[in-house]
């Protein structure tokens, strides 16, 4: 399953930190650094997946 995060963070950041965490506080700052930047985004996401 991780994987599937893992490719849904990296298409779409806020999804895979969606399906990890739901909507908490992490998921609000994923949307945020999503869209100050794609990549801060993507690399927030993994990490949240990763950390579990």
């Amino acid at each position: 399953m991780d994987i599937i995060r893992i490719i849904f963070a990296i298409l779409l950041p806020p999804l895979g930190v969606f399906l990890q965490v739901g909507l908490g506080m992490h998921f609000w700052l994923n949307i945020l650094l999503t869209l100050l930047g794609y990549i801060p985004g993507i690399v927030h996401a993994i990490w949240i997946i990763a950390k579990k």
